[in-house]
């Protein structure tokens, strides 16, 4: 029986063989079957972090350093090279080639009866495309993998993709790529510049069928710390991402982001920002909507900056926060190619006590559609201190909608433009519920709007009992400022009856 120090001492010598120590002992044990329990990537971790870093060699033949984007995604792994393609485990693994900008090797491992094996890179394995090779590359590694959810019908569909970094991405039935999770963000959005921590090495698990989930071990490393995690997808109506991490600082660290997403906004109803396009809207999500730990829904659209925008919106214990794209009608984007309504929402929801911090919020300027400008996380309050174990969890929902929404009114949309009057901005938002279904309930709705600079010049209401909606029509007058904090809540006898509505407006 595999003893705990047995684990332990093994788990030291995989976290050395994995910092490229060249022994003999190391190569000849680079195809070895051995013992494995989550335990081994803690302790891998746990080694990993009391050495100096060291950075992975992200060297790559010409041909495949150079490649341009059409010619890496030319780049497939054979049918016969599709893990567990055969099994009847319900999910299919896809080794993913190095080149273009997923330079970065990634060491993937596969579990099977408490005993994982390193997956061997063989170039033969791979159908290169139109790509001229030299000579056949030789111990790649690879940059991710893709996997797979076989259905009842026998139809395989992807359901998440780990690749680049700690980035991975996830998605529901009838979705289409959207939003991009980290595993960690280390100083996003800092002036001392921003840390990618990127996963050495995974262990993926053999599913089966009656457990029809997915687990996936990962090993993250960076230069200011290391860290376990453990990835737990289960696909259904919306796929569900269970994480866990323990992180092992190798300094003092003060600005790390738990649950960090990325996503596009090039131009929205309630800021196009010079675009001339003959689209409604460009955006993978609609804004960023927060669950406080005092019980208040909080939405913030998001927009495509003309100047970085950093926004904090400090919090104890969240609930939950996330991406959403609350638009799903075709029509509002008219973009027959990259069809935004179809992009997943990405929930996420704590588990445990995070204590005292901040989701952070960053805009970035953009003009291009694949880069991704707009970022959230939670950055908790204190940091993490050299030596010190930190654990964290919590569930991501890839989903249409939420499994937790407002009992309250929804902002479900939002325009702005010229006011009324001179250097005066016009901004109108949509609510809906169905007690606004109800005219007289409607009737004694008021809106409670204040903006920090600046004053409002006017706020007018307009039901439309019909559609169970409610409009908000206002004119904001920055009185010479360059930002303004606005604030819109409905109420009925004092109480909230919607969410709050939060944006900044720069000029």
């Amino acid at each position: 029986m595999l003893k705990r120090r047995d684990v332990l001492q093994w788990a030291g010598g995989a976290a050395v063989s994995l910092l490229g120590a060249a022994s003999a002992r190391a190569q000849d044990d680079r195809n070895a079957i051995q013992p494995f329990t989550s335990a081994v990537v803690v302790e891998a971790a746990r080694a990993l972090a009391a050495k100096p870093f060291v950075a992975a060699d992200a060297d790559l033949p010409g041909a495949l350093s150079a490649l341009s984007y059409e010619a890496y995604v030319a780049i497939h792994a054979k049918p016969e090279a599709m893990i567990w393609a055969n099994d009847p485990g319900g999910f299919v693994v896809e080794p993913l080639h190095r080149g273009f900008v997923f330079t970065t090797p990634m060491q993937i491992n596969l579990v099977e009866d408490g005993l994982s094996r390193r997956l061997t890179y063989d170039p033969g394995q791979f159908a290169f495309g139109g790509v001229a090779l030299s000579a056949p590359p030789a111990n790649l590694d690879f940059s991710g993998f893709r996997a797979f959810h076989r259905g009842d019908d026998g139809t395989l569909s992807e359901i998440a993709i780990f690749q680049g970094a700690s980035f991975f991405r996830s998605l529901a039935p009838g979705q289409n790529f959207g939003v991009t999770a980290r595993g960690l963000s280390v100083r996003a959005g800092d002036s001392r510049g921003e840390e990618f921590p990127f996963f050495r090495a995974v262990w993926i698990e053999k599913p089966t069928r009656a457990g029809n989930v997915l687990v996936v071990h990962a090993l993250l490393d960076s230069e200011s710390l290391a860290g376990a995690y453990r990835f737990t997808l289960h696909p259904s109506d919306a796929t569900i991402i269970d994480t866990e991490c323990a992180l092992f600082p190798r300094v003092d660290i003060d600005n790390i982001g738990l649950g960090t997403m990325s996503a596009t906004s090039l131009f929205t109803p309630l800021e196009r920002r010079g675009a001339d396009d003959i689209r409604g809207a460009a955006a993978e999500v609609a804004g960023l909507q927060m669950y406080t730990g005092a019980g208040e829904w909080v939405w913030r659209p998001v927009a495509n900056r003309s100047k970085l925008q950093i926004s904090e919106l400090v919090d104890q214990n969240p609930r939950g926060f996330g991406f959403l794209q609350r638009q799903r009608s075709f029509n509002a984007f008219n973009d027959d190619v990259q069809h935004w309504e179809r992009r997943p929402s990405l929930w996420i929801e704590p588990i445990g006590d995070w204590g005292p911090g901040s989701v952070e919020l960053l805009e970035i300027p953009s003009d291009s559609e694949p880069a991704q400008n707009i970022i959230a996380f939670w950055r908790c309050k204190k940091g993490l201190a050299k030596g010190q174990t930190a654990e964290f969890a919590y569930r991501q929902f890839w989903c249409w909608t939420p499994p937790t929404s407002p009992p309250l009114a929804v902002a479900i949309g939002a325009r702005g433009g010229r006011g009324g009057a001179a250097k005066q901005r016009r901004f109108q938002v949509d609510f809906e519920a169905d007690f606004l279904g109800d005219a007289a309930k409607a009737a004694d709705i008021k809106a409670n709007l204040n903006t920090s600079p600046g004053r409002i010049a006017s706020v007018r209401l307009f039901p439309a009992p019909e559609q169970k909606r409610l409009r908000v029509l206002f004119d904001l007058d920055p009185n010479g400022e360059t930002a303004c904090e606005l604030r819109l809540t409905l109420e009925s006898q004092g109480a909230p009856v919607s969410e709050t509505w939060l944006y900044r407006w720069t000029s």
